[in-house]
């Protein structure tokens, strides 16, 4: 399941007019805003805050979780282009307790997909989503120890009112729990959990979770405190949000309740998207409410998201809205470029499009690394090439002759197809 929907709004520009202290953000200089950042904050450009709670993440930009799409091989991509940090698409914490039976029942992600790609897959956050606090606790205890208890540990914390099995550590918000002999030593593969409030799939927000918990803001607070009181303090808890459920004062009202809440309990960051959830990906996102936004929360870290389709839209972005950093999201399947380009923009250079040698190379590079993730799998070549054609069909934009590359591309059905397309469209041998 993808939380983006297939009737989203093509690629377009959000509402961001001129206010009498400010341009457009069409009007924005995208290299002047980038170089703005460099000589207040260094030349990463974020603020210093966020790498202080997430090392590593040094640059005011990152890889959304992309249902579908953003599973370690595309992360890894990203990061060797520039991405500093990656959220896993959200994960159902009914799923993850259950030992990854009832995907097809939960319709979201495979785990397979969404654990930690190994040294190059860092820092990573997990994002989860569930109805029920301590479900969500004992799912978050699960993500950040990597599973080293046994499996009935969590599921009794969850649902017969167990102590947490890291209960010592969460006693205090910044307490360190001793390990208990009898477990293995945790694995900690994510440096955050990041927790859906957002997704406005029909499916998962009438089974109250996503972005269903913004209409109702006490589930939602209960949410956040049973997750961030659940880990250990030194492991960042962070929320996506909507801006609202819908565009009524009483969901305004709403959100600003869920925010405040957020922070007060102790989150490192909130990411807003600049649409509602009843809107869903129809229409554009608005970037003077999230302007609005950040302007009553002075001092707090709220990141950004809707509508980035380039690099220039994310120092745009920051400089329209003043968010600390921007969640990519469609901009960056089959574009890992993107990020490379902000590291461009933010060292005062032109962003370079990718030449035809680098796509080529960035298609193996991905193949590749898909194989990998998807080995294990009864016929693991044919699978990796029919999931990797949804990316070649986004990669073919870049081509000089893209809809050719993307019609050859939506027939591939097999390794042979894959192959064919990349020696008819691209030269040379599949490697």
């Amino acid at each position: 399941m993808s939380c983006h929907g297939n009737n989203a709004t093509p690629p377009s520009p959000s509402i961001a007019p001129a206010t009498p202290e400010s341009p457009a953000a069409s009007q924005i200089d995208p290299r002047g805003a980038a170089e703005t950042l460099a000589e207040r904050f260094g030349a990463g450009g974020i603020d210093p805050r966020v790498p202080g709670l997430v090392p590593g993440f040094d640059a005011p930009f990152f890889q959304a979780g992309l249902a579908g799409y953003s599973d370690a091989a595309m992360r890894i991509v990203a990061r060797r282009h520039g991405c500093p940090f990656c959220v896993t698409e959200a994960l159902l914490d009914r799923t993850l307790l259950a030992g990854g039976r009832g995907f097809a029942k939960a319709d979201l992600g495979e785990l397979r997909d969404n654990v930690p790609g190994g040294d190059e897959d860092t820092p990573l956050a997990g994002q989860l989503m569930g109805s029920d606090p301590r479900e969500m606790a004992g799912a978050a205890i699960k993500m950040v120890e990597q599973g080293s208890r046994r499996a009935w540990e969590y599921r009794k914390y969850a649902y017969n009112g167990a102590r947490s099995p890291g209960a010592e550590r969460a006693s205090a918000p910044n307490s360190h729990r001793e390990e208990d002999a009898s477990a293995a030593p945790a694995a900690r593969g994510f440096a955050a959990i990041d927790v859906n409030l957002a997704c406005p799939v029909k499916k998962v927000k009438n089974k109250a979770r996503g972005g269903h918990w913004l209409a109702e803001p006490d589930g939602a607070i209960a949410i956040l405190e049973a997750v961030r009181g659940a880990l250990p303090g030194e492991v960042p808890v962070t929320v996506k949000m909507r801006r609202g459920y819908d565009d009524t004062p009483e969901m305004a009202a709403s959100f600003d309740r869920i925010l405040d809440a957020a922070f007060s309990i102790g989150c490192a960051w909130v990411t807003v998207h600049g649409r509602t959830v009843s809107q869903k990906y129809v229409g554009p996102s608005r970037w003077d409410l999230l302007r609005d936004i950040v302007r009553r929360n002075p001092g707090r870290l709220i990141f950004g998201s809707g509508d980035v389709w380039h690099a220039g839209d994310v120092f745009r972005m920051i400089a329209y809205t003043g968010v600390a950093a921007v969640s990519v999201a469609r901009g960056c399947i089959g574009n890992p470029w993107v990020f490379r380009q902000c590291r461009e923009l933010l060292a005062g250079r032109e962003p370079a499009p990718p030449t035809s040698a680098e796509q080529r190379s960035v298609l193996e590079q991905h193949f590749e690394l898909a194989l990998g993730v998807n080995a294990g799998m009864r016929n693991v070549e044919l699978h990796t090439a029919k999931a990797m054609r949804k990316f070649g069909i986004r990669f073919a934009a870049h081509h000089p002759d893209a809809e050719r590359v993307k019609r050859r591309m939506i027939a591939v059905s097999s390794l042979d197809d894959w192959r064919g397309v990349l020696e008819e469209c691209y030269g040379g041998e599949l490697v």
